[in-house]
């Protein structure tokens, strides 16, 4: 199985670098007045109030389970990855078709298109130090798997949302750095206005993918396959279990629920069997630390 990566540090990464970036390219577009450099401006200013929230949802995850949430509180993160998803494809997406079509019928020439080149180049440089730290973590996670692999399983809302906003941002920034280019060695704003909607593409099939992802954790997905089937073969392992009918798992957050079916020694006392039972139970929380939750039911069918 992977290891565990900190979403906390993926967030944190993101969070000064679109700070910084944000202010930047808010001085540049007030300086060039390029259509391309307020969507990129909106765009950082959104994930930057993103991050804020994505740290709110894991704060609220963690709270403790109490009388009318007795499985915790874990999936508040998800909620919260699935609002940023909706303001990435809003704020950042909608804004940026829009900024790019007023300006297709409003066209107004750079100023210093220089000065917004400067900033995107840096802008560049700085988002791919966040994207270098987002990928780092996912790396102590994803194992054996490839990225696209992980990306389609990964039960870890956070980093698949920091990773989407992360790839949305420096590919954003490619497209705005050209455009401007091509407007400002030309003359010609048009460039400049579809480099904003080229934008506003990118960032909605990006929070549409997003969206997607984090829906599946919404609705309740099982935990990563490797770790069910490591947990199977740890319980099937156990002398006094003859066979293991089902296992089901829920994914709550950083925790996991998780429910057994098995068949046990038909020689044992139900007394001896419950004592087994719960013991086995405490071993599979020692084993695997992301179970929250263990309930082990002994039958003798399926």
């Amino acid at each position: 199985m992977a290891g565990a990566g900190s979403p906390v540090k993926a967030v944190l990464y993101a969070f000064g670098a679109n700070l910084g970036i944000s202010i930047a390219k808010g001085i540049a577009y007030f300086y060039t007045g390029s259509s391309s450099m307020l969507a990129e401006t909106i765009h950082s200013l959104a994930d930057t109030g993103n991050q804020l929230l994505l740290l709110l949802g894991l704060h609220r995850a963690k709270r403790l389970p109490d009388k009318e949430h007795p499985l915790g509180y874990g999936k508040a993160s998800y909620f919260w990855s699935f609002i940023v998803a909706i303001l990435l494809f809003s704020i950042g997406g909608l804004f940026s078709l829009y900024e790019g079509w007023h300006k297709l019928h409003n066209t107004e020439p750079l100023r210093q298109a220089w000065v917004a080149l400067l900033v995107l180049g840096i802008s560049i440089i700085l988002e791919a130090f966040s994207m270098l730290g987002c990928v780092r973590e996912i790396n102590k996670m994803r194992g054996n798997r490839t990225l696209w692999q992980w990306l389609h399983q990964s039960r870890n809302a956070e980093l698949v949302v920091v990773f989407g906003e992360d790839l949305a941002a420096l590919v954003g920034l490619f497209i705005a750095f050209c455009f401007v280019a091509i407007a400002a060695l030309t003359g010609n704003p048009f460039y400049d206005a579809l480099g904003s909607i080229c934008i506003g593409v990118l960032l909605i099939i990006v929070a549409t993918f997003v969206g997607i992802r984090v829906q599946a954790l919404l609705l309740g997905r099982s935990a990563d396959p490797d770790i069910e089937h490591a947990i199977e073969e740890f319980i099937v392992a156990d002398q006094d279990i003859e066979t293991v009918f089902n296992i089901i798992t829920l994914q709550m957050g950083e925790k996991v629920m998780l429910a057994a079916k098995i068949l046990m020694r038909h020689d044992l006392t139900v007394d001896s069997a419950s004592k087994k039972i719960n013991t086995l139970e405490e071993k599979i929380k020692s084993r695997f630390p992301e179970i929250g939750w263990c309930f082990i039911e002994p039958d003798h069918t399926d």
